[in-house]
C-alpha cells in the first residue's frame, strides 16, 4: 500500500496479524522491503510486520530536496506513517543503512520502542574529520549514480569487499538481488548517500548508554569491521546482547538466512 508523509507517497508492505505486536522492519541501501517479505512465513507468526521502502528507494518518492532524506527527517517520516496505522510502540529492526535509522528512531522516539535490532549497523562515526572524509566520499560515489547510471554503479556496489562473502550464493539468488537493486532510480540512490550517509547522519556513540529498551546486535562472523563496532557497541549499551552468526558476512540475513530469522524470533519470543 501507498501511506503519504509529509508530502510524500512512501510504499509500505505488511503481513501478519493487527493483533499481534507490530515489528518495523527497515533494509539497507539499494534495498527494498522485499529484503523482508520472505520472511513473513517466519516472523508472521508472533508479530505484526511493518515493511517500508526507505525514502530513495522501492516504490517510495524520490524527492530532489536533500532535506528529506536527512536522518532525523527520515525517522520522522516512519513515525508519522505509524501514527496513520495506529501503532504507538513497535519492536524496530533494520539493516546496515536501516539499522542507522532504527537506531535513530530508538534516539528520537524512545517510547516507540520496546526492542531493537541491529543488523550489520554502527551508530555513525565518531569524530568530525571521520565524517568530513566519509562526506566526501559519499558525494564522489553520488555524482558516479548520477553520471553512469544505475547499472554501472551497482556494478561497482556489487564488488567492493563489503559484499565478496556474497559470491557463494546461488546464481539465482544473486539475481533477483541484483533485479531489485537495479529497480532504483539514480536520483533516489544519490541523494540517499549524500542525506542518510555515515557522514552525515549525527553521530549516536555518546548517546548509546540512553538507550533503556532491550537490543540485540547481529553481525556475521567474517564482517570483521562491523563486529568491532558491535563489540564497541555493546559495551557502551546498558541493555544489549550480540550475536555472531558463523559463515557469514555484511549481508548475513541473506547468507545464513535460517539461522538469522530464529536468532530475530528468538529474541523477540524469549524477551517479552
Amino acid at each position: 500500500m501507498q501511506v503519504n508523509s509529509n508530502g510524500l507517497s512512501f510504499h509500505v508492505e505488511g503481513c501478519g496479524s493487527r493483533d499481534q505486536f507490530p515489528m518495523l522492519l527497515l533494509h539497507g541501501f539499494t534495498g527494498d522491503s522485499s529484503t523482508w517479505t520472505s520472511f513473513c512465513s517466519v516472523w508472521g507468526k508472533h508479530s505484526r510486520l511493518i515493511i517500508p521502502d526507505i525514502i530513495g528507494h522501492g516504490k517510495t518518492d524520490a524527492p530532489e530536496e536533500i532535506a528529506h532524506y536527512k536522518m532525523e527527517a527520515a525517522a520522522a517520516d516512519i513515525i508519522l506513517i505509524l501514527d496513520q496505522m495506529e501503532i504507538v510502540q513497535m519492536d524496530v529492526l533494520g539493516y546496515s543503512m536501516g539499522g542507522r535509522l532504527a537506531l535513530t528512531i530508538a534516539q528520537l522516539y524512545p517510547e516507540r520502542v520496546r526492542k531493537l535490532i541491529l543488523v550489520s549497523a554502527s551508530p555513525g562515526l565518531k569524530t568530525e574529520e571521520e565524517r568530513m572524509l566519509r562526506r566526501m566520499k559519499d558525494r564522489e560515489l553520488a555524482n558516479f549514480i548520477n553520471e553512469h547510471g544505475v547499472k554501472s554503479f551497482v556494478d561497482y556496489w556489487e564488488a567492493i569487499p563489503l559484499f565478496s562473502t556474497m559470491a557463494s550464493l546461488p546464481n539465482r539468488l544473486k539475481e533477483v538481488i541484483r533485479k531489485q537493486r537495479l529497480s532504483n532510480i539514480a536520483r533516489g540512490l544519490s541523494n540517499s548517500l549524500l542525506g542518510m550517509g555515515t557522514g552525515s547522519q549525527p553521530t549516536w556513540w555518546d548517546r548509546l548508554d540512553k538507550l533503556s529498551c532491550d537490543v540485540l546486535l547481529i553481525t556475521g562472523e567474517k564482517d570483521e569491521k562491523f563486529c568491532r563496532i558491535a563489540e564497541n557497541m555493546q559495551a557502551e549499551m546498558k541493555k544489549a546482547s550480540w550475536i555472531v552468526i558463523n559463515d557469514g558476512g555484511h549481508a548475513i540475513h541473506v547468507e545464513q538466512k535460517e539461522k538469522f530469522g530464529t536468532i530475530v524470533s528468538d529474541f523477540l519470543l524469549i524477551h517479552k
